[in-house]
């Protein structure tokens, strides 16, 4: 039987999802005992592994809770031995992994192996875009790449879908031509969740023959939100039940750890729900017959173009219509008298010509963002339910539009970078992220953020609050006004407006109007920046 390198150097491979683990007839596995190669044989136990062995010794780690603990280096790569499938050699089917916490979806954008390629630990295997960037995928295992099971420009791929298979043996290549994939391991997770759904009970009893069954339902519907208890449930679980009108109250008990409510129980669930009646008694004044994509009818005489939703676009809008529904947003808003800063700007970029340094008055804002920050670090905070973390330094996410949708790379430690620095980060960054080639640490996360439309000629928005940080910046541009000089005499001065939107949550309105002092301060003597 086939191990894999990690199995060579003395480690056991495991396979996440069969529900057994493995190991020599004959001998029992004890804490730091070494077992010789034998009869490999199925044990089941609690946790879902399974060992394969080769003729060499094999390290076992102790037991806790009945289960014997093997290490484990990657749980999406699944092995799969001759006994299982008797008509093909031993071979590893790779599955699309989760690159980013928030991706569900890929799209393969070119493999940079082919078919009976011999691959190593590391190569770069191919391309993968998810929903914020395009990043390469590894190779979990040396071999050779038997088979491809997506083509290259394949979307929406779910996470867990089998892309590829690697055999050990070159000769192993051909026997794979006709290999289908039978959805075993993408299959595999969802099966366990799809298990308990107690609610059947409820849905069975509601068709008796008698009208007034259905009718029972709907108490339950009033009667348990008003008690204020909260139903305990993912918050993707909740975004789904509000987006069909279901009452989570209707679920008895979920799949997910402790009881919790998970989205795919939400979508198993065949309760009745409780939003449809009033929103189909709310629309009773629009017309009955609607397009397939919602809104009003079309005349003959509109022409359109149908776009496919990108992997990006469709993060973008479920992000944000969370934060907006989620997210208590307040706005403030104060003006800057932008004159020191683009006397000073002027100076440096005069001065430093020579080498290279270009400053936008953008690196000065973000560099007044992140030492207001530090005068008031409520701002510069996230919301993480049952806590509020507070950040130490101050990591912008700067708002930037790629053509495709929008992303915020980070930059990093600002209050400690110079404005040079600041300016040529921004740069480089904006740069890779229009061409998709951010890393995720590079764009998840950040303390708060800066999104500036000034140069679009706009003077003044409210932006979006970029969960789960607290606050976001919105700048305008400048723009020429009449305001009163120092000597009280009329003069005219370069003003920008900016607005800050807030979580209430974390940051109270006396809190961000104090940020804004400090931010009005650094801006209108740019100096102090430098102190």
């Amino acid at each position: 039987m086939w191990v894999s390198s990690v199995a060579r150097r003395g480690l056991t491979r495991l396979n996440g999802g069969s529900g057994q683990v493995t190991r020599c007839s004959g001998q029992v596995a004890r804490c730091g005992a070494t077992i010789d190669k034998m009869t490999c044989q199925a044990i089941p136990v609690a946790s879902t592994l399974v060992v394969s062995h080769k003729k060499q010794s094999t390290f076992v780690s102790s037991q806790t809770h009945n289960a014997q603990r093997v290490l484990l280096r990657r749980t999406d790569v699944q092995k799969t031995s001759t006994r299982r499938m008797a008509d093909l050699p031993s071979h590893i089917k790779v599955a699309l992994p989760a690159l980013s916490p928030t991706m569900e979806m890929g799209t393969i954008v070119n493999w940079e192996k082919k078919v009976g390629d011999q691959v190593s630990e590391g190569d770069l295997l191919c391309e993968i875009e998810t929903d914020k960037a395009t990043m390469g995928f590894e190779t979990p295992e040396e071999g050779y790449l038997a088979k491809i099971m997506l083509d290259a420009g394949s979307k929406d791929i779910p996470v867990g879908k089998l892309l590829c298979i690697i055999v050990e043996n070159a000769e192993d290549v051909a026997k794979f031509a006709d290999f289908v994939d039978d959805g075993s391991s993408a299959v595999a997770a969802p099966k366990e969740a799809a298990a308990p759904p107690p609610p059947p009970p409820a849905a069975a009893a509601a068709p008796p023959p008698t009208p007034a069954a259905p009718a029972p339902p709907p108490p339950s519907l009033v009667s348990q939100p008003a008690s204020g208890d909260r139903p305990f449930a993912s918050p993707a679980a909740k975004r789904l039940a509000a987006e069909r009108g279901l009452d989570l109250f209707q679920i008895k008990s979920g799949s997910g750890m402790d009881g919790m409510i998970t989205s795919r129980d939400v979508e198993n669930f065949k309760g009745v729900a409780a939003a449809p009646a009033a929103a189909a008694a709310g629309s009773a004044g629009f017309p009955a017959a609607m397009p397939l994509g919602g809104g009003f009818p079309l005349g003959d005489h509109m022409v359109f173009t149908d776009a496919d939703t990108s992997n990006m676009r469709k993060v973008i809008a479920k992000r944000l219509q969370q934060s907006k529904h989620e997210i208590p947003h307040y706005y403030l808003t104060v003006e800057c008298n932008m004159e020191n800063v683009m006397k000073l700007r002027g100076e440096i970029n005069k001065t430093y010509e020579k080498e290279g340094v270009k400053l936008s008055v953008n690196d000065f804002i973000i560099k007044a963002t992140a030492l207001a920050s530090k005068r008031v670090p409520q701002c510069n905070s996230a919301w993480m339910d049952s806590f509020i973390r507070e950040y130490h330094t101050c990591d912008v996410s700067v708002a930037v539009d790629t053509g495709a949708g929008l992303i915020t790379p980070i930059v990093t430690n600002v209050e400690s970078k110079g404005l040079a620095e600041i300016s040529e980060t921004v740069k480089e960054l904006a740069g890779r992220a229009k061409e998709g080639r951010l890393q995720p640490h590079e764009f998840q996360g950040g303390s708060i953020t800066v999104s500036n439309l000034g140069m679009f000629g706009i003077n003044q928005f409210t932006a979006i609050i970029n969960p789960p940080q607290a606050c976001i910046l919105a700048v305008g541009g400048t723009e020429k006004k009449v305001v009163v000089g120092k000597t009280g005499e009329p003069t005219v001065a370069s003003m920008m407006r900016v607005t800050m939107s807030c979580d209430h949550r974390v940051v109270d309105g006396a809190v961000g109007a104090q940020w804004l002092q400090h931010f009005k301060k650094f801006m209108e003597n740019p100096q102090a920046m430098l102190l």
